[in-house]
């Protein structure tokens, strides 16, 4: 089997997804920007071979690498980035190179698209906030007079919480409409809820081999304009009512052979049509695993190894790893530079040494919205997880 795997050095930890797929058999082939020299050790072990563009956003040079693997190891059998950023890119090279394992061109608007997506949970029977195509501010002033204040409104296609802004009054729909970039546009009424998710790994006939759910209690969307606090925890259990709504949502996109981070509220407060307090509510569908360091807190959380898991599905369509240890609740807490924490990274890391699972140093590019510094710990109660997240916020 031949797969090349686009930009495998970026994130950081996907060269576990090369490692286990060369651990399974596979011929792993890589496409990047980056030096061969500067691929760390076992990324560099696990590729069969390696070909560098000047740029990963030059499509040609990316499809001459897609084509000399092609013509040097014979037919491709995937190509994947499991990045959000490459999907389009990702579905052109399957189609124009027939592969099968994957989506193709014709498919990916409703992966993209946050206006598709809604019709695709109304099949699978879950309510998604109401929303409207942002085109004059008349337009959206009359659809607030619908749904009331405050508004959301977001990129029709976007990545996680990238230019997303509330509105709270007509001030600020002005402000946004002088500013507004030429993309388009939805305003959605706003849903008062805590982010919780559905992670995990499908094969081709749609079926489940692992997942899992992780909760952020405050606004990503504020993390990201606000540069508040980052934080959020793996549960230390499936809640059934997610895991319906999630293996719903995969059936009605007809998702396989993925990574998926599918995201929904719980709401917090009651909703006219949308539900009442603890509800799960519609927000958005992602065909990748969740960013950041959210593929090690699964393992943490579950004594697993979500990057061998995906590795057995494209290998065998199945899991051929099962894993039988604890379950813990994994918390993250990403720290700014710019804050003055009662306690530095060092005393943190010490005063929770034994719950400590990784201390390190968020890369720039991520850090807008997870923070700089990157705290991952295990807990038996969700008691010592509001404890941790305390002390590592807790300001002087």
């Amino acid at each position: 089997m031949n797969f090349v795997f686009i930009s495998p050095n970026f994130p950081e930890a996907y060269w576990h997804f090369c490692a286990a797929l060369a651990a399974n058999g596979v011929t792993v082939l890589g496409v990047g920007d980056a030096p061969w020299e500067a691929l760390r050790p076992e990324l560099r072990g696990a590729l069969t071979e390696y070909y560098r563009v000047d740029s990963l956003e030059n499509y040609e040079q990316v499809f001459r690498a897609v084509a000399y693997f092609s013509f040097r190891h014979g037919k491709i059998d995937w190509i994947e980035s499991n990045n959000e950023y490459w999907l389009e890119q990702d579905a052109r090279l399957r189609t124009e190179f027939n592969v099968t394992t994957g989506l193709k061109s014709d498919e990916i608007a409703k992966y993209k698209s946050k206006s598709l997506m809604k019709q695709y949970y109304q099949k699978a029977g879950v309510p998604a906030a109401r929303f409207a195509p942002v085109t004059t501010e008349a337009a959206a002033l009359d659809f607030i007079a619908q749904v009331g204040w405050p508004v959301i409104v977001k990129p029709d296609s976007g990545v996680g919480a990238t230019a997303t802004y509330k509105l709270k009054n007509e001030d600020d729909v002005r402000a946004f409409f002088a500013e507004k970039p030429d993309v388009a546009y939805l305003m959605e009424e706003f849903v008062p809820g805590a982010v919780t998710t559905y992670d995990g790994i499908c094969n081709s006939r749609g079926e489940v081999l692992f997942a899992a759910s992780h909760i952020s209690p405050t606004s990503i969307m504020d993390m990201v304009n606000e540069h508040n606090p980052c934080s959020y925890y793996v549960d230390r259990d499936m809640p059934p009512e997610v895991e319906a709504a999630g293996k719903a949502t995969l059936k009605a996109f007809g998702a396989s052979r993925r990574f998926f981070h599918l995201e929904f509220f719980r709401l917090t407060a009651d909703k006219s049509g949308l539900g009442r307090t603890g509800d799960i509510v519609a927000l958005e569908v992602n065909m990748r695993p969740a960013g950041g360091f959210t593929p090690d807190m699964l393992n943490f959380s579950r004594s697993a190894d979500v990057y061998q898991l995906w590795a057995d599905m494209v290998a065998f369509d199945e899991a051929r790893h099962t894993y039988d240890g604890p379950h813990s609740y994994c918390v993250y807490a990403g720290r700014r530079d710019e804050c003055d924490y009662a306690l530095s990274f060092p005393q943190l890391q010490e005063r929770y040494a034994a719950n400590a699972r990784l201390f390190t140093r968020m890369p720039d590019a991520l850090s807008g919205a997870m923070g700089n510094q990157a705290a991952l710990c295990c807990f038996d109660t969700k008691e010592e997880v509001d404890g941790f997240l305390h002390a590592a916020f807790e300001e002087k």
